[in-house]
């Protein structure tokens, strides 16, 4: 039975035909397959499968959860400046040292680079699951180059336009501010004394699979998508090529891994990155966003200690909680889990993208002997979590309603101020029935995640437009009419 916030939705939908929703349904895939919205699977472009019911979170909820993604990027944001810096939680114990000198993304490259205005993690992505008691808790963090937004954005365009008719009964907060606030948090991150700076998206290239989100970033941020080919550094400069040519760079939102960014330093044959591109962001001429070396706070292991890290830094307790979690260099936790694989799920803690995990209750005889041996060889590579039943969101599948597991990624912009969550986020759904991996390449779809606004914010934001629409009326100044929209250098709040 779906809970009663679904209950206008699902009463909408029950007065379509299997036929006309069919048809809706396949309209999304065409839309999404003619505006490029796709991704790879078996080396075939398909496009994103999305749901035609939207996964919705009350005011309540978001608030909750929004303020615990906050939290929790402020812990991290401060863990990564004080573990490429003083290391004070090393010294302090609070976390092992040995855990950050071993992670495969623990950058000494980046040892002492800083900014004066840029945050380390301009953009995170942190997945959220709700457990049988119906709390919010965190799957995992993503600090090094979370990917995603474009779905949201182009989720809800889809849905406007294919389906409006399920908005007419709900209040829902808007997904289209996103490219504005990255835009105003990349300015503010500048080198000290940039007015005006130059900034642009670098892209592995059009094999990659999320470059469709690249473009669509870069356009309606207004800035140039560039390739590593297309960027040189000169003196610790960083030249972007054009037709009229060379011009200063200063802000590089970078959608390419640590290995493959700097040739100098890191993979030396890699083609995707610019030569030199370390030492500019030490002699602070250039902002590279998000920071080199966040992988480190990306390690499952790590995620373990991020509660505490809460109470270190921030000197309060965590709003939201993790997944229970066992460290299996702990001879104890590793003798447990290996005696009871079945009842556990267990990650590499370097994994993406649902690769090498090992599902316990689903798991054959054979895979679990073989992850058993796995775990006594490197106890440092994996953690395990208890089993979550992950929570169900009605789904149309097969032409008929049917529950399905669901996570969700929120993506929240750190300006170096304040960290602001974008309302709603990627809903993930594990299409096949009883599957609990969200993941595309897994077979998994995703939703038009709502955030409904409660009546004191649909006041404020009446207050708002009332506010633009006397301001948009008013005379013109010194001849020119005043230009209104988000200002880069504001805070972002009006």
């Amino acid at each position: 039975m779906p809970r009663p916030v679904y209950k206008e939705i699902v009463d909408i939908l029950v007065n379509f035909n299997a036929v006309d929703l069919r048809s809706r349904f396949d309209q999304l895939g065409r839309t999404f397959a003619e505006r490029g919205v796709t991704f790879a699977l078996g080396g075939e472009e398909r496009p994103f499968p999305l749901d035609l019911i939207p996964r919705i979170i009350t005011a309540v909820e978001w608030g909750e959860l929004a303020a615990g993604i906050r939290q929790r990027v402020l812990a991290l944001e401060a863990f990564l400046d004080d573990v490429y810096s003083h290391g004070k939680c090393l010294d302090d114990h609070i976390v092992p040292r040995s855990l950050v000198t071993s992670s495969p993304h623990f950058r000494r490259e980046a040892m002492g680079i800083d900014s004066d205005n840029a945050s380390r993690i301009t953009v995170s992505g942190i997945d959220i699951i709700r457990d049988e008691e119906g709390k919010f808790r965190v799957l995992e963090d993503n600090v090094r180059i979370p990917s995603g937004v474009s779905y949201v954005i182009e989720n809800r365009r889809a849905m406007t336009q294919s389906f409006g008719t399920l908005f007419s009964h709900h209040r829902v907060h808007p997904v289209d501010e996103y490219p504005a606030r990255l835009l105003a948090a990349l300015r503010r991150s500048a080198p000290e004394g940039v007015r005006d700076p130059t900034i642009v998206v670098l892209t592995p290239g059009v094999h990659n699979s999320a470059y469709f989100e690249h473009v669509l970033l870069a356009r309606l941020m207004g800035v140039e998508l560039v390739e590593g080919s297309d960027l040189l550094v000169l003196g610790n400069n960083v030249l972007m090529r054009t037709t009229h040519g060379e011009r200063p760079v200063h802000v590089i939102y970078r959608r390419v891994d640590d290995e493959w960014l700097d040739p100098l330093h890191f993979r030396p044959d890699s083609i995707l990155g610019v030569a030199g591109l370390v030492n500019a962001a030490r002699a602070k001429t250039v902002t590279i966003a998000n920071a080199i070396g966040n992988g480190v706070a990306d390690d499952k292991l790590l995620y373990t200690y991020v509660p505490d890290l809460i109470r270190y830094y921030l000197n309060e307790e965590p709003l939201l909680h993790n997944v229970e979690s066992f460290r299996l260099e702990d001879p104890d936790s590793l003798h447990e889990v290996i005696e009871h694989l079945e009842k556990y799920v267990v990650k590499p803690v370097d994994g993406s993208g649902g690769k090498g995990i090992v599902i316990g209750p689903q798991a054959d005889e054979a895979t679990l002997t073989a992850m058993r041996k796995t775990l006594l060889h490197d106890p440092r590579g994996f953690i395990a979590q208890r089993t979550v039943a992950l929570s169900t969101v009605p789904t149309f599948v097969n032409n008929h309603l049917a529950p399905r597991h669901v996570d969700l990624r929120p993506f929240a912009i750190n300006d170096g101020k304040d960290v602001w969550v974008l309302p709603g986020g990627l809903t993930r759904v594990a299409l096949p029935e009883g599957a609990l991996v969200v993941n595309s390449s897994q077979g998994g779809g995703s939703k038009d995640t709502w955030v409904l606004a409660d009546e004191s914010e649909i006041a404020r934001e009446a207050e708002v437009m009332r506010t633009n629409a006397a301001r948009l009326l008013s005379p013109p100044v010194n001849g020119a009419f005043r230009q209104y929209g988000p200002d880069p250098d504001s805070s972002g709040d009006q």
